[in-house]
């Protein structure tokens, strides 16, 4: 069984110091070390996750390959999602919700010889009716339905859903998620002082996951992107902490002599 680290993070497109709040995320990248990292709201005119992968070659020697979907019309300019693999890539796709110009991406990697596909999405913010990201994931299951000649799926993002709204519910009928620690909202506050999301508590809910699919085993996971700057509490990697988690990839003849063995 091959195992493998996976990492996401919402990274607040360029808002709120991100020349100064950057170095803490390329820090804690160095400290995690993911063999795959999934990212939402990526600032497109900044390229920052061409910037995330440079500094992956510059600071471990780690040459990630890049996919990058960004969001539909107006936003097209502006915010992207993205994913950041060291595994060979078999084939890319995207999804259009045609819903508030939302996307996800799909990379289809190769770990051990085995194909995985990792997805990247954003669902609807945390403020609007879950009835709309409710309609976004049944169409991003359906979409993974179609993809039916790869069993192993991991699904990363931003879902903006508490477990016990519909959109997360769905998911949870189909996909386990490796963790529940709270992972929104950080107190990332902006040059004047204003706390990002004044609306909402601080890290008193998990809103972002990485869903995995039955035959991949969950070894380890945990929060990460969730320390401020030792100099300066109000500067965090995000208004988000990120999601890590090492999974376990089984080859597909062992796994499946091992479900013939349960069958009989």
């Amino acid at each position: 069984m091959a195992r493998i680290r996976i990492v996401t993070l919402n990274m607040e497109q360029d808002h709120k110091r991100w020349e100064a709040r950057r170095e803490l995320i390329a820090e804690q990248l160095v400290a995690l070390k993911p063999d795959v990292l999934a990212l939402n709201e990526v600032c497109v005119p900044l390229q920052t996750a061409r910037w995330m992968q440079r500094v992956a070659k510059d600071r471990m020697g780690i040459e990630y390959a890049l996919v990058q979907q960004t969001k539909l019309n107006g936003l097209a300019g502006i915010e992207a999602e993205a994913l950041l693999t060291r595994f060979p890539l078999m084939e890319t796709g995207n999804l259009d919700y045609q819903a508030r110009d939302m996307v996800a991406l799909v990379a289809r990697i190769v770990v051990d010889g085995e194909p995985v596909d990792v997805y990247v999405t954003h669902l609807y913010m945390s403020r609007g009716d879950d009835s709309l990201r409710l309609y976004q994931a049944q169409q991003l299951l359906a979409w993974i339905d179609s993809r039916k000649d790869v069993t192993a799926r991991i699904v990363c993002g931003d879902f903006n859903a508490t477990l016990d709204k519909s959109s997360a519910v769905l998911m949870a009928t189909r996909f386990r998620h490796t963790q529940t620690a709270p992972t929104a909202f950080t107190p990332l506050a902006e040059s004047d002082g204003t706390i990002s999301h004044p609306y909402w508590s601080r890290m008193d809910r998990c809103i972002d996951y990485i869903w995995v699919s039955e035959d991949v085993k969950i070894m380890e996971s945990g929060v990460c992107f969730d320390k401020a700057s030792p100099g300066d509490a109000s500067l965090w990697p995000s208004d988000h902490a990120g999601v890590w988690a090492d999974l376990g990839i089984a080859n597909s003849s062992s796994s499946g002599r091992a479900k013939a063995r349960h069958s009989t």
